[in-house]
């Protein structure tokens, strides 16, 4: 098993990067996130490409790559904030190399799309967060994210707490944790990208899928040997599920819950992460403690 390295956490005047793997954004639309970073005291650098336009994306594949490679590169940048999801990442990420980046590691900060980057470094023995992008920096409901995101950034962060959930299964477990988007992490089986399961926690979340797709992307989880080596689950936001005209019969969560039935490790349902009113920060690719308890839920960061 690789060794798996933090990033230096953040300090004043450090120089961040943002740039977007995926969706086309405005610099209208970024410019209230931008407000938000420079009040951390933090330098802003956008990517050259940026704001490049290319039908659904934010410039072609060629721009994207570009301005995520040199952020990578340039030792100066101390994190990368991703802009936004949507979709683009999984058509970048063979061609990054990453040997500027392992030697001069630094924080990558995203979700969604942006799995398949998170566990590439995480595959590379890296660090990085699972957190809101900076779309989501001045929504209202997403203040409490926003301020735990900054406080782990800062090294000032080292659990979180939820409530209990009816279907959770209680125990204690230790591990890497891994995951993010479900359907970014089935996308990646068989890829540079799959991670590695075995002694894992696991995180899943997603966003306007059918139910039966949830089911046949547990199904694979199963098959491919991932939901029998974790060591632990937790499950976050499902949000907007679709339905046949002939009901599936389960909601996500009991989806979930019945292809992990047979296994023993903890299971912690109604995480506080993923494309929700809340989306905490969870640092992929660190060591963590899961403790399902009856009366809460907690994740302790090493």
């Amino acid at each position: 098993m690789k060794t798996l390295h933090k990033p230096p956490y953040l300090k004043r005047g450090d120089k961040i990067c943002i740039i977007s793997t995926a969706r086309k954004v405005s610099a209208f639309e970024l410019e209230p996130a931008i407000q938000v970073l420079e009040s951390w005291d933090l330098k802003i650098v956008k990517g050259k490409n940026l704001h490049e336009e290319f039908n659904q994306f934010a410039g072609n594949d060629e721009q994207r790559l570009s301005d995520l490679q040199n952020a990578l590169d340039d030792p100066e940048i101390k994190a990368i904030f991703c802009a936004r999801g949507g979709y683009g990442t999984p058509r970048i990420i063979d061609q990054v190399y990453w040997n500027k980046f392992i030697s001069n590691p630094k924080w990558i900060i995203g979700f969604s799309d942006v799995t398949v980057l998170l566990n590439k470094v995480q595959n590379l023995g890296m660090c990085s967060i699972h957190a809101p992008m900076l779309l989501f920096f001045t929504k209202e409901e997403y203040q409490i994210s926003i301020s735990l995101l900054r406080e782990y950034l800062f090294g000032r962060l080292s659990f979180l707490n939820n409530d209990p959930h009816f279907l959770n299964r209680t125990g204690e477990s230790t591990g890497v944790l891994i995951g993010g988007n479900l359907s970014l992490i089935v996308n990646s089986i068989g890829t540079g990208s799959e991670f590695a399961a075995a002694g894992k926690i696991l995180f899943l979340e997603d966003i306007d899928e059918y139910l039966y797709h949830i089911d046949r992307m547990l199904l694979q989880l199963k098959r491919s040997g991932v939901l029998s080596q974790i060591s632990g689950l937790v499950v976050g936001h499902f949000t907007d599920m679709k339905d046949n005209a002939i009901p599936f019969g389960e909601n996500a969560y009991e989806i979930i819950a019945r292809n992990v039935q047979e296994y023993s490790y903890p299971v912690a349902f109604g995480f506080q992460s993923g494309h929700d009113v809340q989306n905490f920060p969870l640092p992929i690719g660190n060591k963590v403690k899961l403790l399902v308890l009856n009366e809460a839920v907690k994740v302790e960061f090493s």
